[in-house]
């Protein structure tokens, strides 16, 4: 019995003639090369030796395999890990010694089979699998296609429309329905799946049950015929859905190969691509964000203490608008029990409501039962009083950006709330020691900023001020990971560290469009880049009372570099707020539909009048290439600031934030990785050029200008940002 401190696997021969092989790499058993040439030591044992009939495949601890290690992905890439020739797994390994066995294998899954662990799954003469167990394969996530044969196996073994939509989605399937699809052979309780595959194993062994070769079945397979029609409607969906990205339509021509040319043809050429995607920006942008979420919760100082996050049972949460009660929305959904507090009835029985109508419409889509939203709402309790405040663990208060009403309500919780409990607030923009400032309770007071809607956006700013203690910190993001979404761990300032970053975003827009660029191609262009839409289109969404507010907070805070125009003010004076009013920088039907206004036009020449500003022939011509750059180079300027004042801890982060907060493309890898991969030099110059033209909105700050100097990426770590954290 052999294992691996690595990760490796085990082999047990029992007196029945089978021989057990469980894959160990803890937490979820990942393959990393160690444990994939483990595996075929342990096979091919297996198969040399007399007194073994049949095999069976399983995962230790309730977990078959996560899939192939993303780490060694990272080491590939970045040329720090040797890979054995390609295909050598793929082809040598799991076609030729695992799936041409001259003895049958049965894989025992439970817990997870993803990735490369579904792949080993599929090479094996039969699956067992328990009802909870997720099946897939997501590696089109990370801008990869499956490499182990999934691209051949999976069609064969559940039809090609469930295949494609399974690899294209990257979502998994539970056990039960892996059953009714054929990618399962039998549903079997926990306890009895090692036992059950054993004798499964042994009945094909004695010809009892079909010995299966996955890779030569047909009978799943459309004709030929009808596949092309499959092919060409996922092509016309992909490039719908995702016309940036080149490897969803890699995947399908993979596929597509194996099904016209044979399996061994799509192996070759699976084998093939996957080297190139492997290599390409879109790879290493999609893995960076992956480890980029993962670390967001390693914070120096308060991550390291060693702390155990408390039990937060009670959540208060104080305003029912839409930020509120998608608050509440959130927390009742992962079974916390919550108060709404409202000034009013009317305002409460809104709030309330509020909260219905999103359960309703989970209800609506199949996403949640009817009993389940009856258990849900049941969490709920609407107060106009602080009465039932004395046992709450934690209050986040969400009313509207007010200083002095939130002062008033943080001066009332330190009165009705027990000592432990903590206090957050839900402000964007405002600094938390000024709503403190008349408490005693600076320790426990905490950001907990969601964006908009909250209980569908992924992202959870936790603002932190030099007195928040680590503790407050340490159960806040546990309550962030706990609601399913990323906690990003910020520092205090105006804006936090999304709100900052992509201040010049929209008033780059509108300084572009002063100068004479046309905001409609400043919104095409943005949108093609990958942005969910532009920024015109944007601030049309969150109406322009939000829009000034917090402009307004920028340009106070930050008068150097901000750039003031009147366009908004002056439609807001005509009664024009955006969406809402169907009418905004675009007009706006009954379905939400937008579409280009030819009355903005005197808009934009009255605030040009105001500024003084002339247009600049050379700007209306410009390219989308100096559009993108000039509206989110001011962004990676900012970001760099965010960092160098140590407001984010690491330059990740702050990705991570631009992607779940603002909808960064994440295939670009976030602001600073794509910023990375222009290089420091490229954007210095640029901003500088821009300054001597267009102002101080522009200028480069000191730590791009000293990264610039060094010829360095933004990303590592610097000496200014350690000193100031």
């Amino acid at each position: 019995m052999a294992t691996q401190v690595k990760g490796g696997t085990t082999l047990e021969v029992g007196a029945d003639g089978v021989a057990l092989i469980a894959i160990i790499n803890p937490p979820v058993n990942s393959l990393s090369f160690d444990v994939l040439f483990s595996l075929k030591e342990s096979y091919e044992q297996a198969l040399l030796r007399e007194d073994v009939k049949a095999i069976v495949v399983t995962g230790a601890r309730g977990k078959f395999s996560g899939g192939f290690d993303i780490t060694a992905f990272g080491g590939l890439q970045g040329g720090k890990a040797v890979e054995p020739r390609p295909g050598y797994i793929s082809i040598d390994v799991i076609t030729d010694i695992f799936e041409a066995a001259r003895k049958p294998a049965v894989a025992a899954i439970d817990g997870l089979a993803l990735g490369g662990g579904l792949e080993v799954a599929m090479a094996c003469h039969a699956r067992l699998s328990t009802k909870t167990a997720q099946l897939g394969l997501p590696e089109l996530q990370l801008g990869l296609i499956p490499g182990f044969g999934g691209t051949q196996r999976l069609p064969r073994l559940v039809g090609l429309p469930k295949a494609l939509e399974m690899m294209l989605t990257s979502k998994p399937v539970k056990g039960e329905e892996a059953f009714s699809l054929g990618l399962v052979d039998a549903i079997i309780p926990p306890e009895e799946l090692i036992s059950a595959a054993r004798k499964w194993a042994l009945d094909i062994s004695e010809r009892r049950k079909p010995w299966i070769i996955s890779l030569h079945k047909t009978d799943k397979l459309e004709s030929l015929a009808d596949a092309r029609e499959i092919f060409k409607f996922a092509r016309a969906q992909v490039r719908k859905q995702a016309p940036n990205l080149k490897h969803p339509l890699v995947c399908l021509d993979v596929v597509e190969t194996g099904v016209v040319s044979g399996p061994r043809a799509g192996l070759r050429k699976e084998i093939e691509d996957f080297q190139v995607l492997l290599h390409a920006d879109t790879s290493k942008s999609l893995i960076h964000i992956f480890f980029a979420q993962r670390g967001t919760t390693k914070v120096p100082g308060v991550s390291d203490l060693g702390l155990t996050p408390r039990r937060i049972n009670k959540v208060a949460v104080i305003g029912g608008g839409l930020m509120g009660s998608g608050i509440a929305t959130t927390l009742i959904l992962s079974n916390y029990s919550v108060i709404l507090k409202e000034v009013n009835e009317k305002f409460l029985e809104a709030g309330l409501g509020r909260v219905k109508a999103n359960l309703q419409s989970q209800v609506r889509k199949g996403k949640m039962t009817p009993e389940k939203f009856e258990r849900t709402i049941s969490l709920l309790k609407g107060v106009l009083d602080y009465e039932s405040f004395k046992d709450v663990d934690m209050v986040i208060e969400a009313v509207i950006e007010n200083i002095s009403l939130k002062q008033q309500i943080f001066v009332d919780l330190e009165k009705y709330c027990p000592p432990r409990c903590i206090l957050a607030t839900n402000t964007s923009t405002i600094d938390l020691d000024l709503i403190g400032e008349k408490t005693k309770s600076h320790d426990r007071i905490i950001g907990a900023h969601f964006f908009s809607p909250a209980h569908v956006m992924p992202l959870l700013e936790v603002v932190r001020t030099k007195r928040t203690a680590p503790r407050v910190i340490v159960d806040l993001v546990d309550v962030g990971k706990r609601i399913k979404k990323t906690p990003v761990v910020v520092g205090n300032c105006t804006g936090f560290a999304v709100n900052r970053m992509f201040f010049p975003y929209t008033q780059a827009a509108l300084l572009l469009v002063e100068h004479g660029v046309d905001p409609y191609l400043i919104d095409r262009a943005i949108s093609k880049f990958g942005m969910p839409m532009g920024p015109f289109r944007l601030i049309d969404l969150v109406g322009f009372g939000v829009a000034i507010a917090t402009g307004g907070q920028f340009v106070q805070n930050f008068p150097d570099r901000t750039f003031k125009s009147m366009i908004i003010p002056l439609m807001q004076e005509d009664k024009r707020a955006g969406e809402t009013t169907q009418k905004g920088f675009y007009l706006y039907d009954k379905n939400r539909k937008s579409k280009p206004d030819p009355e903005l036009k005197k808009y934009i020449e009255k605030a040009r009048s105001m500024s003084g500003i002339s247009v600049d022939p050379k700007l209306a011509k410009l390219s989308d290439k100096d559009l993108i750059e000039m509206i989110f180079f001011p962004v990676v300027n900012e970001a760099c600031r965010v960092l160098a004042e140590g407001i984010a801890v690491k330059a990740a982060d702050l990705d991570i934030a631009g992607v779940m907060g603002m909808g960064f493309p994440p295939y670009r890898g976030g602001v600073m990785f794509w910023a990375d991969s222009l290089g420091s030099k490229y954007i210095y110059s640029r901003l500088e050029e821009w300054s001597k033209l267009y102002g101080g909105f522009f200028k480069p700050c000191a730590y791009l200008a000293e990264r610039a100097a060094q010829g360095s990426t933004l990303s590592s770590p610097s000496v200014v940002a350690k000193s100031r954290l």
